[in-house]
């Protein structure tokens, strides 16, 4: 049996986790510290590719890094190319799975209690300081459960992926496009093999938000 969309799966899910985790974290506490408009208005746009279809996400990226379009023509004249490349699934399942993460920061940077920064920024903390050693852990259990979620949803993501990637053997497939492939072409087995493997590593992600969420209950109890 080939894995190598399993591979592919994961790599893909990892790099593009590691984009969401800052970029989502660096939104969310931007964007929790705005007046109440410009906040609903930024998340608006921010969680907009949590609502509309995966492929309609596909389809705004293809007009955006199309090789007919000018940002892909001129990443192709220097060399870069996201459309049907396993890279190109990068930006696909970062674009989806980035308002998981960004939700998610931002709901637990706006539960942080400010006076904990008073206090340092009194003590003559700097700002960076105060964001990575009080803040941040702080915030942890809500931030880990956003980076799980959304690696998760990047693992899982088919809508974006496969308008942007296609599906080609050993170099963009996925689980999600191999499931996809190969029962178009009738092989029910190996489909259920795959989807069979999605649906471990789906309970493992489960499993660790919950297993998240209780331990930051009995902290709570506790203090």
């Amino acid at each position: 049996m080939d894995w190598y969309p399993l591979w592919n799966s994961l790599r893909i899910a990892a790099i593009s986790c590691v984009i969401v985790f800052f970029s989502g974290i660096g939104m969310a506490y931007y964007v929790a510290k705005l007046p109440r408009v410009w906040k609903g208005v930024l998340d608006v746009v921010l969680t907009l590719p949590l609502v509309l279809p995966p492929t309609v996400c596909g389809w705004l990226l293809l007009l955006v890094f199309g090789l007919k379009h000018p940002v892909g023509i001129f990443l192709q004249s220097i060399g870069v190319q996201f459309v049907m490349t396993w890279y190109g699934g990068i930006i696909a399942s970062a674009v989806v799975a980035f308002p998981l993460m960004y939700r998610t920061a931002r709901g637990a940077f706006e539960s942080f209690d400010e006076t904990l920064a008073w206090s340092g920024r009194t003590l003559g903390l700097s700002g960076t300081y105060i964001f990575w050693h009080i803040r941040m852990p702080y915030c942890k259990q809500g931030i880990i459960a956003g980076t799980v979620l959304s690696f998760a949803r990047a693992l899982g993501e088919y809508g974006a992926t496969s308008m942007l990637i296609g599906y080609i053997p050993k170099n963009t497939a996925t689980i999600s496009t191999t499931v996809y492939q190969l029962w178009r072409t009738n092989d029910e087995y190996s489909a259920f093999v795959w989807v069979l493997v999605n649906i471990a590593i789906s309970a493992v992600v489960l499993l660790t938000v919950n297993m998240l969420e209780k331990h930051g209950q009995g902290r709570r109890v506790c203090s």
